[in-house]
């Protein structure tokens, strides 16, 4: 799947075949960030850690944002939260 494959989805009612990482930022994009949290608790890797770290950044909370990114082993983002969200998809893909 190419990243604008992956953006045509989010006019889908439901994400069909998405990896659950995908799933979640699929919910984030489409404004839906309870599932998308929700989502990403559920991934208990260095993938996870960095959408959760994303979404918390997106969020407004830094502090537990900061916590997550260490987990991932990713740099504390400082670019737009869209640039991070399409750096992150286009990772997954």
């Amino acid at each position: 799947m190419t990243f604008d494959q992956f953006k045509a989805t989010l006019s889908e009612a439901v994400p069909t075949t998405l990896s659950a990482p995908l799933r979640a930022l699929w919910h984030d994009a489409r404004g839906e960030w309870d599932a998308a949290h929700t989502v990403a608790q559920d991934i208990d890797d260095a993938t996870g850690a960095w959408i959760h770290a994303y979404l918390h950044r997106k969020e407004g909370d830094l502090g537990n944002a900061a916590y997550w990114y260490e987990r991932a082993r990713q740099p504390i983002a400082t670019d737009s939260l869209d640039a991070e969200w399409q750096r992150i998809v286009t990772a997954l893909l």
